[in-house]
């Protein structure tokens, strides 16, 4: 077997993209479900100030926003040790509705994980569960034109069809 090593690159490359996504995942759902990038969007806070704000454990919450920081997906200011967010970064995290509002892409993200024994069973035996249910756990992002939300497609039949 020849191995093109700058195909194997470029592949290694969408791979280590991906995985960066599946880790932040969980983060996204998390800052959007308790609040954290509505608040810290209002006005730069110190961890502290914004644990207090959203009644939120300090110590876990400082992990929290250096990962967020890390990632590009909230800034710090090491001199006023303080973390904000662009107007972007807040209208993409922390306006719901907005076109570009990215926890509702994330949520969708965690539902495919809960979705893979139904999924698994459905390639195996070419049918699809019955009776599933949809919850705010597996999609609540409104949609783009009505605000509300919008039920993923597997919640009516196990998966897409």
């Amino acid at each position: 077997m020849a191995i093109d090593e700058g195909k194997l690159n470029d592949f290694m490359g969408k791979f280590v993209a991906d995985i960066g996504a599946v880790m932040h995942a969980a983060t996204i759902v998390v800052g959007d479900q308790l609040g954290l990038y509505k608040a810290l969007a209002e006005k730069p806070q110190s961890a502290d100030a914004l644990a207090r704000r959203t009644e939120t454990d300090p110590r876990y919450l400082r992990e929290w926003l250096s990962s967020q920081a890390a990632s590009g997906y909230v800034m710090y200011d090491a001199a006023s040790e303080t973390f904000s967010m662009s107007e972007e970064q807040a209208f993409a995290l922390a306006t719901e509705g907005s076109p570009a509002f990215i926890p509702g892409a994330f949520q969708i993200a965690v539902a495919q994980f809960k979705a893979i024994p139904k999924m698994t069973q459905a390639l195996r035996t070419g049918l699809a569960s019955a009776g599933t249910s949809t919850t705010p756990a597996s999609f609540r992002a409104p949609s783009a034109s009505s605000g509300r939300a919008t039920p993923p497609i597997w919640s009516r039949a196990g998966f897409p069809r």
